[in-house]
């Protein structure tokens, strides 16, 4: 069995499928519209792929790069099938994407040899960061791992609240301080604790206000140092949680993150609620960071690996047929 296989079963695909409906619904329509009956790729063929691109939020900079790789690979032979040009579309769009390790967090496996495994999480509130800490935590677990969680936004009582919540839910320990505490304290007891108690993942939750950048630069800082005094080598990841629905925002957030901190991966949610999935592609490129998880709905298993082909796949597929 294929290690893409492996990561994407059938109803990791089914999931992927549904979530990107409105991105590709309306995505398709425009590249559909735009190579329809076209034999020459002219123009007007590249205008409407602009187009096409930019309304699923690509964003310009990443279209640009789109259309000038085509524009390269169709110079000598001018004359396309249309089911060609979307091919060459379909892997250039695949090419945007920043490859992740290839065996990152198979089957939600981690590294051999760090553990604890710590993942701290950052991104601003309202952007899923909280439930995307549940998620993860329910995964791992049912991976065999012993995941302890660390509530260090200790400045809102709805963050500390809600992953209370998804610790009686998934069965998971919580390591939380009263609100106000300092949040490097939660974050030094949490990796603490986990040394102690021999766990196999460690994910801390951290503060979403972006009142000023060297704030946050300070705050985020002042973490990694005391989870360093513990295990030198940590965190082993950074996962920046993006709103996939608030499209140009989240790359704004992105640039703002990666400014204040060693963004290593991307996890970006509610790519269900949102006909610009595409933000997905522009954050990519822009960032050169990978994306690893993508949130495609509600449910705890709509939390998905994420694997570049795949998606690009899903993005360029007819709606299945319901009957």
């Amino acid at each position: 069995m294929s290690f893409l296989n492996r990561l994407f079963g059938k109803k990791e695909k089914e999931s992927l499928d549904k979530g990107l409906e409105k991105t590709k619904e309306g995505f398709l329509a425009r590249v559909t519209k735009a190579i329809a009956g076209k034999s020459t790729v002219d123009e007007e063929v590249l205008d409407n792929l602009e187009e096409a691109l930019v309304g699923a939020d690509v964003g310009i900079d990443t279209t640009v790069q789109i259309i000038s790789r085509i524009e390269n690979r169709v110079a000598k032979d001018k004359y396309l099938h249309t089911a060609e040009l979307q091919a060459i579309l379909k892997e250039e769009v695949e090419k945007i994407l920043v490859d992740a390790p290839e065996n990152d967090y198979q089957d939600f496996r981690i590294p051999s040899g760090k553990k604890p495994y710590v993942i701290l999480v950052v991104g601003v509130n309202g952007v899923g960061k909280t439930t995307t800490i549940g998620k993860l935590a329910h995964h791992f677990k049912a991976a065999g791992h012993s995941v302890l969680l660390g509530a260090g936004d200790t400045f809102r009582a709805a963050a500390v609240d809600q992953l209370t919540i998804w610790s009686e839910r998934t069965g998971v320990p919580l390591i939380k301080k009263e609100m106000g505490s300092d949040p490097a304290s939660v974050a030094f007891d949490t990796v603490n604790s986990a040394v102690a108690r021999q766990s196999d993942v460690v994910l801390i939750d951290t503060a979403g206000r972006l009142h000023n950048k060297v704030h946050l630069m300070e705050e985020l800082s002042k973490i990694r140092r005391v989870i360093q005094k513990v295990i030198p080598e940590a965190p082993h990841e950074t996962l920046l949680v993006l709103d996939g629905s608030t499209g140009q925002n989240a790359l704004e957030q992105a640039r703002h993150f990666a400014a204040a901190t060693e963004v290593s991966a991307l996890a970006i949610t509610k790519l269900d609620g949102t006909a610009k999935g595409g933000i997905v592609l522009a954050i990519a490129n822009q960032m050169k960071i990978p994306v690893k998880f993508v949130g495609v709905g509600e449910q705890v298993s709509d939390l998905l690996l994420f694997d570049k082909k795949e998606f690009v796949d899903s993005l360029f597929s007819v709606k299945l047929d319901k009957s």
